[in-house]
């Protein structure tokens, strides 16, 4: 009995809705109660250190969840994406292209426009970044909820893009966030990579191999001056997809079955509840829409994912270099680009690393504010335009099956 119910459970937690829900009551929580009477409690929680004496780890609450939880989320980003390359829409070049080519342009746009619309304001030498990346769980979500008489290829295409998006973002964490390099540590990580793909190639399945080497090479990152989620993406990178002879699933499959809820369920809750706790007053209201810092990353967001997004698929599809999902028009695509401005938690997390030291951690307050407002419209104006389209879909299936044969 115990068994099925966990069965359940776990079956509940893998679909996006309930993911996307989840974060969101996590962000909604941890917004009431930072601007409640009693928000020095928060504070005080998110601020209480946990330490690891022995590994000199004296980290924060909210830096566990930023720098420990995450790795799971992008844990499972990178299984995701090693099996998109491999065996799913990103094994074919030409159904490659579009995905691949959309992420680059809902990275590189919003970031020039974050760049020209912040010029010369502080902390934008490094929060021009804060706009490149998509929510996948939260983009996902809402397109399970709004978009279910879309056709099928509208997921897979969402998917890829933000997998790709994120993973985009990871390498721009890797590059603007690391000051000095610990080379030996370095060097352990990379032992501890090569351990695994080793052990992934000889077959061995026991998860007394791959639970010390994740564990040692998330330290090792961390002690190098790397950002440590980056040990999630390298390790799904490096794991089989493929299913041998007698092999009911791979070891991508069976991992993504077993860590997505706990990613979905756990893991990106806490990190948004963490995260998403910006006091929203009157001077952070008053300063969202005058002060450029927001301005940067609203515009960067709203319009320069949407545009890039979709600016640079229909350049791709019309210049033959790529090709459209089958049954999405560039409606359905516009729809979907504007899904793309939702960039909630690597976006927050790119928040906390970018304006971190700048000023008196207003900045950082702003900046969040900024993120949550534009993910939110984001989310209801592309869910009224998948709904929108999910309506003319509809009309044309019906019309179809009225059709005489």
């Amino acid at each position: 009995m115990i068994s099925q119910v966990r069965s359940e459970l776990t079956r509940f937690l893998r679909t996006e809705t309930v993911g996307g829900a989840l974060l969101l009551i996590a962000a909604a929580i941890a917004l009431l109660w930072v601007n409640s009477p009693w928000s020095d409690s928060y504070v005080a929680m998110t601020e209480t250190v946990l330490p690891i004496q022995r590994l000199h780890l004296e980290l924060t609450l909210a830096d566990w969840t930023k720098d420990g939880l995450l790795a799971v989320f992008f844990f499972v980003a990178g299984l995701e994406l090693k099996r998109e390359l491999v065996v799913g829409e990103l094994a074919d070049r030409k159904r490659a292209t579009l995905p691949i080519v959309a992420a680059l342009g809902g990275v590189i746009t919003p970031a020039l426009v974050a760049a020209i619309v912040g010029f010369g304001v502080e902390g934008m030498d490094r929060a021009w970044a804060i706009p490149v990346a998509t929510d996948i769980a939260f983009a996902l979500a809402v397109l399970a909820m709004t978009g279910s008489r879309i056709p099928a290829g509208a997921r897979a295409f969402l998917l890829s893009l933000a997998v790709v998006d994120d993973l985009l973002a990871i390498v721009l964490i890797a590059v603007l966030f690391t000051t000095a390099i610990a080379l030996l540590w370095l060097l352990i990580a990379a032992a501890c990579f090569a351990a695994w793909a080793l052990a992934q190639h000889r077959r061995i399945s026991t998860p007394l191999v791959y639970v010390p080497l994740a564990l040692v090479s998330w330290y090792a990152l961390h002690e190098a001056g790397i950002h440590p989620t980056l040990a999630g993406v390298a390790l799904g990178l490096l794991t089989r997809v493929r299913t041998d002879l007698g092999e009911s699933e791979a070891p991508a499959t069976r991992w993504e079955h077993l860590f997505q809820p706990i990613s979905a369920g756990l893991c990106v809750p806490l990190f948004a509840f963490f995260a998403a706790g910006v006091p929203l007053d009157g001077k952070v209201f008053g300063e969202l829409f005058t002060n450029r810092l927001s301005l940067a990353i609203i515009l960067g967001l709203l319009l320069g994912k949407t545009i890039g997004i979709f600016g640079i698929s229909w350049a791709a599809i019309r210049f033959g270099i790529a090709k459209k999902p089958a049954d999405l028009g560039y409606h359905d695509m516009f729809a979907l680009s504007v899904l793309g401005a939702i960039g909630f938690t690597v976006s927050l997390l790119m928040a906390d690393l970018a304006l971190a030291g700048v000023g008196d951690g207003s900045a950082v307050e702003l900046a969040k504010a900024a993120v949550l407002v534009t993910s939110m419209a984001a989310s209801l104006a592309g869910s009224a335009l998948l709904l929108r389209r999910g309506r003319v879909h509809q009309a044309r299936r019906e019309a179809r099956a009225l059709e005489p044969e």
